[in-house]
């Protein structure tokens, strides 16, 4: 397992649309290894394959608390089969927008579709907070990070801020 670098903000690469896994075999395994290494590195508690460079819909989750085992879901290709008409408001962070906290609201339950690690289909509900993890990790897997779902004066700050940040390191 290999902690990968992280991709932050304003890096283009967070707004591309990620692709299908194709095949899912030994070397998608050893992605979502990584994932789960870099992620706990991090610390978080979600990672997007986008988030370290591989535009694959591919994502991994823990909630579980520093005390708890690790308990890891990976989630492949993930599709949103349903979502509820109640909303909830969680302050959502981001590994690739370091540092910067925001309330979001989004849908309070939501089930989905996606593929384990050996290939199955599987369908979960989820509610609190891993439905807003999840709802949080695909929208990485379309290009949409948890900036867009706050209002624009506030994301052009935040967009402003981390520019400037990046080109302090290249010059």
């Amino acid at each position: 397992m290999t902690i990968k670098p992280l991709i932050i903000l304003p890096d283009p690469v967070l707004r591309v649309t990620s692709e299908p896994v194709e095949r899912i075999d030994d070397a998608v395994r050893e992605l979502a290894a990584d994932m789960l290494e870099t992620m706990y590195d991090a610390p978080g508690i979600g990672l997007a394959g986008i988030q370290i460079g591989v535009p694959r819909r591919i994502l991994v989750i823990d909630l579980a608390k520093d005390e708890e085992p690790r308990n890891p879901l990976v989630v492949i290709n993930p599709t949103i089969l349903s979502v509820s008409d109640e909303r909830s408001l969680y302050e959502e962070g981001c590994l690739s927008i370091p540092e910067y906290y925001a309330e979001v609201e989004r849908p309070a339950r939501l089930r989905i579709s996606f593929q384990d690690l050996d290939g199955k289909t599987q369908e979960r509900d989820a509610d609190g907070l891993l439905a807003t993890c999840l709802q949080h990790e695909i929208d990485h897997l379309n290009g949409t990070l948890f900036i867009d779902h706050i209002s624009k004066l506030k994301r052009d700050m935040v967009i402003r801020k981390f520019t400037k940040a990046a080109k302090r390191v290249v010059a």
